[in-house]
């Protein structure tokens, strides 16, 4: 069928918290979800501790590249 491609999902890992402890922990990983007007404005849009997406800076995460039937348990999970 065409054009009805399935999205991947992408994850990051929380690096470092600063001003953000009471919504982001360290080393744990986190679902992004794809906003470009916020990346080009060095911001990345992040389901956090609440559950909710919120936009937090870049630089406190790492992009990580889960297998497949990991990243779908995720979803699944959350």
């Amino acid at each position: 069928m065409m054009g009805t491609r399935k999205r991947k999902l992408k994850y990051v890992v929380c690096v470092t918290n600063e001003g953000y402890r009471a919504s982001l922990l360290i080393r744990r990983i986190y679902q992004m979800v794809p906003d470009r007007q916020a990346e080009k404005r060095g911001l990345l849009r992040v389901v956090d501790e609440s559950g909710e997406d919120y936009l937090y800076p870049k630089k406190l995460f790492a992009a990580v590249n889960l297998p497949s039937a990991l990243g779908k348990k995720l979803a699944v999970a959350t």
